[in-house]
């Protein structure tokens, strides 16, 4: 009953460090020492490549991360259940990030940032945060987190998702029909959506000319649901007033791509949010358990949604 762990080697010493100590007896290795082939039961990786196909007696692929979408589906057999990661570091980490980008943006601080390099010293109107008003595009297990923190604050918060959601204080939009309203109400908009064929390419110039005029883009979701163009045109009109960016279609980004130049984005390497082994080991092992016991594993998805 091995796990074999394919991902970045540092974090996975610690992962095997935790697993000698709270799981003695489950050998722990981490790839290319895969020992036995055929002893490994469990796969934790970021890209497993060809591995879910060439061993033999696998029975679950689990994400080291939050999504699924590095996944490439159809090399992972069928039977096997796949399992994205969740667990308290990643959650954590995406409300700080979330909550530090929608305040910079209410309280100004691209504007500051430009009138610093142009030595200029004027105060700008303060407002309330209830005069903001945050929409989050997906209400999943960050979604809501971001949005409870936000509320906190005093933000008008409100959130979209596919199927229908009931946040407590949040004002919930539902189904393709409900997107047009949702953006229309939002000053501040964070996707943290799946990437699916749905969502590819979804943050364009239809959906930014939908949003009041001078809002603002948080994109922690995936590189490819970003139109690219469509997000430096609407900065240059004055649709949008600034964007942070957490995420690209090309990761690095390359030094000479546009966006580097905008003087109203914020760049980020896709650092965000990340799984913390010390807490994501503890949730491995529930989860092996429940695998065991016959039970639905936290975090298994549903293949034809593809999250």
């Amino acid at each position: 009953m091995t796990v074999l762990y394919k991902a970045d080697p540092v974090r996975g010493a610690i992962w095997a460090e935790r697993f000698a100590r709270l799981a003695p007896d489950m050998p722990f290795r981490v790839w290319p020492d895969t020992g036995d082939p055929a002893a490994i039961r469990y796969l934790v990786a970021w890209q497993p490549d060809d591995l879910a196909v060439t061993l033999p007696n696998l029975e679950v692929v689990f994400s080291v991360g939050a999504g699924v979408d590095q996944l490439d589906l159809a090399r992972i057999p069928a039977h096997l259940p796949v399992v994205r990661m969740i667990e308290p570091g990643i959650v954590e980490g995406m409300v700080e990030y979330v909550t530090e980008a929608v305040l910079a943006i209410h309280r100004d601080l691209f504007d500051y940032a430009l009138q610093q390099q142009a030595r200029v010293w004027r105060a700008l109107q303060a407002r309330p945060a209830s005069s903001c008003r945050v929409g989050v595009l997906g209400l999943g297990m960050l979604g809501a987190a971001v949005l409870e923190r936000l509320r906190l604050f005093g933000f008008a918060c409100a959130g979209w998702s596919r199927s229908p959601r009931e946040i407590e204080g949040v004002e919930c939009f539902a189904g393709d029909a409900a997107l047009a309203p949702f953006l229309a109400r939002t000053d501040v908009l964070v996707c943290l959506l799946p990437l699916t064929a749905a969502t590819s390419g979804m943050l364009d110039k239809r959906l930014f000319d939908t949003l009041p005029g001078g809002a603002s883009l948080v994109h922690v979701g995936r590189g490819p649901q970003l139109v690219t163009c469509d997000l430096i045109d609407a900065l240059e009109r004055g649709q949008l007033h600034s964007a942070v960016l957490d995420v690209m279609d090309t990761e690095p980004l390359p030094a000479d791509h546009p966006l580097w130049t905008q003087p109203r984005v914020r760049i980020t390497p896709h650092i965000a949010s990340a799984t913390r082994p010390e807490t994501a080991v503890d949730v491995l092992l529930d989860n092996l358990r429940r695998h065991r016991a016959g039970e639905r594993m936290i975090g298994e998805i549903d293949r034809a949604r593809g999250y």
